[in-house]
């Protein structure tokens, strides 16, 4: 059995197609770490984690009549989870040099005058929900700030294939530099939202959470993507975690992991033992790759103490069956590491 610290965010609960913010307004949430609880002695040493999954969505980018009336400049409706390290920045910055170096698109270079102005637009190539449109945004303004976005719905908008969902205007040398990156981070995030949205439908009455297993390197853009879905994100594991913790003398919430029936009753005595502000600090109790009988039976044992979550063995097929269970959250890897990417196609006049 694991102990372990960590802050729940609150659950977003809607989203607005009006707001209208910049894109330096996305500002991350509040740290979100885990450590170990030191009001209460593990049974071994290993700081047991969780993970996280997706597969992507697809768009494309052509020469088509303009959209005449965007919703926003600003697609952004939640901001992305904070990281002591990580930067989006950096990502973008590093996906564009992968993809051009610091020479640009060769093709374009050789063929399009320098001074040619153009309108590309985003056109969705199969039914889903968008996310990465803020990201997008980013990218643009890394290749060229006097490129302008403007965006006829907003991240966790549902779209469907057909839909025009927003259009890009300035040099065509830089859109052609931007649009293979800027629609490589839609479709991926656009497909974590799908999976995320089906699977937390499935899940009723039961809500979906996330865990680490994420692509290196994007796991930010992978969590931010369930977040726009208004999922719940579990803890992050982060470098400094321990250290900045322990610097501002945080108080956080403990979750305890149990594999077994004899764990989650030694949970639940460890409980009643203690006192109300002890007690009251365990949040969650997950329950690691148990059956359907088991998880219904811990969460009669629990009875109400604290939340409960399960987690392994998560799919489409499963989740329904699972959400039945009485369990409070349900945690899917398959919401990042096998994410199908939603078609996507951006189209320059």
């Amino acid at each position: 059995m694991t102990w372990t610290l960590h802050p729940v965010p609150a659950p977003v609960t809607s989203l607005s197609l009006t707001r209208q913010t910049t894109v330096s307004s996305c500002k991350p949430l509040s740290l979100v770490s885990r450590v170990r609880a030191r009001s209460i002695q593990p049974r071994s040493s290993d700081l047991r984690l969780l993970k996280t999954s997706f597969q992507p969505f697809h768009f494309s980018l052509k020469r088509t009549a303009h959209i005449t009336a965007m919703a926003t400049s600003d697609p952004c409706t939640v901001p992305p989870p904070a990281h002591p390290d990580y930067s989006i920045e950096q990502v973008i910055d590093l996906a564009l040099t992968e993809d051009a170096g610091d020479i640009g698109d060769i093709t374009s270079l050789a063929t399009i005058p320098p001074d040619d102005q153009g309108v590309a637009s985003f056109l969705a190539k199969a039914d889903g929900v968008l996310a990465g449109a803020a990201v997008a945004n980013m990218v643009f303004q890394a290749v060229d700030p006097e490129l302008k976005a403007e965006w006829a719905v907003v991240d966790g908008a549902e779209i469907t294939k057909g839909m025009r969902i927003g259009e890009v205007r300035g040099s065509v040398h830089s859109l052609l530099r931007a649009e293979r990156v800027a629609l490589n981070f839609m479709q991926r995030m656009s497909g974590v939202a799908t999976a995320t949205k089906r699977m937390a439908d499935a899940a009723q009455p039961a809500r979906i959470l996330e865990t680490r297993k994420t692509v290196p390197g994007l796991r930010l853009l992978d969590k931010w993507s369930v977040l726009i879905v208004a999922a719940r994100t579990t803890a992050w594991v982060l470098t400094r975690a321990c250290k900045y913790l322990a610097e501002r003398n945080l108080a956080l919430p403990i979750e305890v992991e149990t594999r077994t029936m004899d764990e989650v009753r030694e949970v639940v005595q460890v409980m009643d033992a203690m006192g109300d502000d002890e007690r009251s600090r365990i949040v969650r109790v997950m329950l690691d790759n148990m059956s359907l009988e088991q998880m219904t039976e811990a969460v009669g044992i629990i009875g109400g103490r604290c939340d409960t979550e399960a987690s392994g063995n998560v799919t489409m097929e499963t989740v329904n069956a699972i959400g039945q269970t009485g369990v409070t959250y349900i945690s899917s890897g398959a919401l990042t590491h096998s994410v199908i990417a939603l078609d996507i196609s951006m189209n320059i006049e």
